[in-house]
């Protein structure tokens, strides 16, 4: 809603920007001479400027009837730069972040001068802890022979209260025009710079004032890079006999070169190891990998600056050079933004900066995990040329592809993992898989894989489960020990060992994680279903009350919409957890019908078989068997070959 008070602001926000606004009137031969010119006495950039056309100007023919343009310009009040005194008195750009406000101490100063007929009085009050001026010090200054009269309270007033910056008129002399100071303006031939040199006055002689500086740089030519400050920095304390710049020619400034500013570390030696909460290195989390996600701002192009012209001091103008611009460094996986300056990651992977190109390889070859690279995360496809070993782990959202032998390490991915060694755990490998596992063999290592697990020779002693298939078909194609679960068929030669040793079970038929979930989620919906019986008494006790009473305490009504909001989110919950619960009494459903265990050699004595929760202990050696489910039990029948047609080959990179 528009208020009194809000115009009241807005009003008052436009007011102080517009008494930032100030104009000058510029003739040139050509409009962009007349805005460079303006730029230069505006000491900003000519995109800053706005103006108005108060004049066309004209070529003219062939230099006849040639006319300038005349320009009205004005500062973008949003550019111009807010300035502050600083600790020396010198204006600071109050935007600065290096500049900070300090009150720092400073004692009070008198300029006691004779200008004209008159004698003149500037005060400057202290600061902080600062001395004030002592008024029978300037009074003593006073007297001097040339000394007509002065107002004595007057001098003590400007000293207790300051003169605001400007001199004020105490008394009057006997002037004598021939002991009046001179001075000299002298301007350097490369018209960079103008100084004055000022001869002191006799007793009875008038000072320098600013005016006759200015009037006298005037009068030479001089009409650019005048100073104020230092002008009135020389009238107040004259340095006589000794050349002192008023005025310096606005030098050009050149445009800064684009440049690219990266996100990510380029020089690979700062990249250091991880260090622990104590203060430790962890020298397994190197950090040597940058992963970026596709749609990442990589870096962006500075764009190139246009530089501010300059002028000496007779208005001639000195060229800028506007900065270089460069080209994206673009290389393989990366693509340019809407705004054509930003570079963002075109894939997952680590960014890497080569042949001082911006590249995303989702792909990462090493030629072995170990103490030089420390443990890998990766976005992508991690390809390991040797071993991965002990205590070391590889953790990539794509595959991983290891040549050598997988140690006591964890291996986790998002897709499909390729050992073609094997995987040696020690009791404390794992190995999580969002695909399918291959390998030559494994032992005493947790395995969990989301599809199918391929072994060409065996698996012993190890806690290895798939939600589809686990296939052993080499020559040994072994299972001995541990616990092996699929959802849908187990595949062996030889399964168990001659004489027992350790227990080896098999189970295969159902989705423990499936039916896991199920109970939690049956277990959620019971309790749920008993706090909204409680929530229902509640409400209907309160929804009584009311009919009778006709309304409700503020405390009571505030509870019964507490209580029904509460009822709502649980019937909502209940909701999703029947979807939940259906889904996944759907897929228990689908395995009623899988769920085999095919042994083509032999089933050793002691080797437990689980089919659907329902168990086989086998009690005398069996060969070329196939368990299932019938009837309630576990039935034996003679060996089939499975069907094997959605096993396919690994997909890898190598």
């Amino acid at each position: 809603m528009v208020t009194l008070e809000t115009i009241r602001k807005d009003m008052a926000g436009l007011l102080s920007k517009d008494k930032d606004i100030h104009f000058i009137e510029v003739r040139a031969d050509t409009l962009d001479e007349a805005l460079a010119d303006a730029a230069v006495q505006f000491d900003t950039r000519v995109v800053n400027l706005e103006y108005e056309v108060v004049e066309r100007g004209f070529d003219g023919f062939m230099g006849i009837a040639k006319k300038p343009w005349f320009l009205k310009v004005y500062q973008n009040p949003d550019t111009i730069k807010k300035t502050v005194v600083g600790k020396n008195g010198e204006t600071v750009d109050a935007e600065d972040e290096e500049f900070e406000e300090k009150i720092v101490s400073k004692n009070g100063e008198y300029f006691l001068h004779h200008f004209g007929l008159d004698i003149m009085l500037k005060v400057t009050m202290p600061i902080g802890d600062g001395l004030p001026v002592d008024p029978d010090v300037v009074l003593e200054d006073l007297n001097r022979p040339d000394t007509k009269s002065f107002d004595a309270d007057l001098v003590r007033s400007i000293v207790k209260n300051g003169s605001d910056g400007e001199y004020k008129t105490i008394g009057e002399y006997n002037h004598e025009p021939s002991a009046d100071a001179i001075f000299v303006i002298d301007i350097t031939s490369d018209e960079m710079k103008a100084t004055a040199t000022i001869n002191p006055p006799s007793i009875g002689g008038a000072d320098v004032t600013v005016e006759q500086i200015k009037k006298a740089l005037t009068q030479q030519g001089v009409v650019a890079g005048i100073s104020d400050e230092k002008i009135q920095a020389l009238v107040d304390k004259p340095n006589y006999n000794e050349p002192v710049v008023v005025a310096e020619a606005v030098l050009p400034v050149d445009g800064k070169d684009a440049y690219i500013s990266y996100n990510f570390e380029t020089d690979r030696s700062k990249i250091r190891a991880k260090q622990a909460a104590n203060g430790q290195v962890d020298f397994k989390e190197l950090n040597l990998i940058q992963n970026v996600v596709a749609g990442q701002p990589l870096a962006q192009k500075i764009l190139a600056e246009q530089g501010k012209a300059g002028k000496t001091i007779y208005g001639r103008y000195l060229e800028a050079k506007n900065g270089r611009d460069i080209q994206l460094p673009l290389g393989k996986n990366v693509r340019v933004d809407k705004d054509g300056r930003t570079i963002l990651a075109d894939a997952n992977g680590q960014v890497l900066l080569i042949n001082d190109k911006i590249c995303v390889e989702p792909i990462m070859e090493v030629d072995g995990v170990n103490i030089k690279t420390g443990n890998i995360t990766f976005l992508g496809t991690v390809i390991v040329k040797g071993a991965v070993e002990d205590g070391f782990n590889v953790k990539a959202s794509g595959n991983i592809e290891v040549s050598g032998t997988v140690g006591k390490c964890s291996l986790e991915s998002d897709g499909d993992i390729i050992v073609s060694s094997g995987i040696i755990g020690r009791d404390e490998g794992k190995i999580v898989c969002g695909g399918s596992l291959w390998a030559k063999f494994i032992q005493n290592t947790t395995v969990q894989v989301e599809e199918n697990i391929i072994v060409t020779d065996s698996i012993m002693n190890s806690e290895v489960s798939a939600q589809k298939k686990i296939i052993l078909n080499g020559k040994r194609a072994q299972i001995t020990g541990g616990n092996v679960f699929a959802t849908e068929c187990v595949l062996a030669k030889n399964i168990g060992s001659e004489g027992g040793g350790t227990e080896t079970v098999i189970s295969v038929g159902f989705d423990p994680r499936a039916k896991k979930r199920l109970e939690e989620l049956l277990d959620m919906q019971n309790s749920n279903i008993k706090t909204l019986d409680e929530l229902e008494l509640n409400i209907s006790t309160l929804e009584n009350m009311k009919k009778v009473r006709k309304s409700l305490p503020k405390e009571k009504e505030e509870n019964l919409v507490s209580l029904m909001e509460q009822k709502n989110e649980i019937i909502e919950e209940n909701i999703q957890y029947n979807e939940e619960i259906e889904k996944i009494q759907g897929r228990l459903r689908e395995l009623k019908n899988i769920g085999k265990v095919y042994v083509s050699g032999t089933v050793y004595s002691g080797v437990k078989i689980y089919v659907r929760d329902e168990k086989d202990e086998v009690r005398a050696d069996a060969k070329s068997v196939t368990f299932f489910y019938e009837g309630g039990f576990v039935r034996r029948g003679k060996f089939e070959q499975p069907n094997m047609d959605d096993i396919k080959g690994p997909e890898g990179y190598s």
